[in-house]
């Protein structure tokens, strides 16, 4: 692997850090602020709807930028969102400074999986983009327990002025190392908006809102799940998120290997999988030891679906893979408040603290119904001889197999 894909990890883990690290310090940012904890919670919900936003806008304002430079503005962006934060004299603009952070965000990941795919041979292209995914998952293993660690002993900006610093130890790593990769020829936003004519381009997505969706489910109410139910003290709910972090390495490094091999196959066992253990995990959470252990085991299967469904959805978009490639990763953040907003419904409903795994289970068997849908589908035009390519039918091209 190129040494160029350390430099997009390294900003891949700052994003990731800054991203979940406001969960832990929320207390502290609504004391300083005198504002409620329901409150300081948009600072979390408007990242989330800034990545949303932001991943196809950034992504087309970038349509005529070479990808090396528009990651360095992105990761301008991130520092300058995070300096805010960190600076902040209220909490108006201390939420300006996480949306501006989190518009850095989709279009990073989706132009960094792109230049990752780029920078190695065909049929180590899963890798890549899980080894520029590594650096998300290692955030959550480290940046965010060390980050909430830092707020918690000496201020909550201190945690975001060191992000910040993170970016800029990204920005020169990418100005450093990542080659500048030639701009594909006659590539415009209006072929980039026809992969979004592709059925499959949209199943993919759809996979990767209800896929991730069914972790977050579950995961967002982590905490109080694991106090109230399996008896869990407050402080072990951050080493239980690091068993949830050690997971999301692991299966993220597993996803990527065996997507560059059977990438459909690997969809279908981990998004099966998952569904069963989310749906499991309504009764292992009342034990200590199951419910750690089905914690790593979320983690793991749901992040072994983030390499192939993003090469998934790479191919599927063949010809203009940029803009899909960061709206994707828009979905996965769509699928995070989708399934937090249904975990909330159930809970508030009177159906308890597990109810939300439910809802996960039912996300993730719905992710895997479409999988087993696109792969017929596939099937049945290659059966044709046709695949569409970009929106766009083509009889030369060979149907991907997985």
């Amino acid at each position: 692997m190129p040494l160029a894909l350390l430099a997009l990890a390294i900003g891949a883990f700052g994003i990731g850090t800054t991203e979940f690290v406001i969960m832990g310090l929320l207390p502290q940012v609504a004391g300083d602020f005198g504002v409620s904890i329901p409150t300081a919670g948009l600072l979390v919900t408007g990242y989330a709807l800034g990545v949303v936003i932001g991943a196809p806008l950034m992504t087309v304002l970038g349509t005529k930028i070479p990808r090396k430079r528009m990651l360095m503005l992105l990761m301008g962006l991130f520092i300058v969102g995070n300096l805010l934060s960190a600076v902040a004299p209220s909490f108006s603009v201390m939420l300006i400074g996480r949306v501006v952070a989190s518009l850095a965000h989709g279009a990073f990941f989706g132009i960094g999986s792109v230049v990752a795919a780029e920078l190695v041979a065909p049929d180590k292209k899963a890798g890549a983009i899980a080894m520029m995914f590594t650096g998300l998952t290692v955030a959550n293993v480290v940046g965010v327990p060390l980050g909430t660690l830092v707020g918690q002993s000496v201020g909550w900006r201190v945690t975001f002025a060191i992000v910040a610093g993170l970016g800029v130890i990204g920005l020169a790593g990418i100005a450093k190392l990542v080659p500048d990769l030639p701009k594909p020829e006659g590539v415009q936003l209006r072929h980039e908006l026809a992969a979004f004519k592709n059925t499959q381009v949209l199943l993919a997505m759809a996979m990767t809102v209800l896929g991730f969706g069914g972790v977050f489910a579950a995961i967002t109410y982590i905490a109080p799940m694991m106090t109230h139910v399996a008896g869990f003290a407050d402080g072990s709910v951050t080493w239980l998120l690091v068993l949830f972090g050690l997971g999301m390495v692991g299966g993220n490094l597993i996803g990527g290997k065996y997507a560059d091999r059977a990438l459909m196959p690997m969809l279908y066992v981990s998004l099966g999988a998952l569904a069963v253990v989310l749906g499991l995990f309504t009764v292992t959470a009342h034990n200590k030891i199951a419910a750690a252990v089905t914690i790593a085991l979320i983690g793991a299967l749901g992040f072994a679906t983030v390499p192939p469904l993003q090469k998934r959805v790479l191919d599927q978009a063949h010809g203009a893979p940029t803009l899909a490639s960061a709206v994707n990763i828009g979905a996965f953040n769509l699928g995070n408040a989708l399934s937090a907003w249904l975990g909330g419904i159930v809970i508030a409903a009177g159906l308890g603290y597990t109810a939300p795994n439910w809802v996960g289970a039912v996300l993730a068997a719905a992710a895997l119904v479409l999988a087993i849908l696109s792969a017929a589908l596939e099937r049945r035009t290659a059966a044709h001889g046709t695949v569409v390519v970009g929106g766009m039918p083509s009889e030369q091209r060979t149907v991907l197999h997985h």
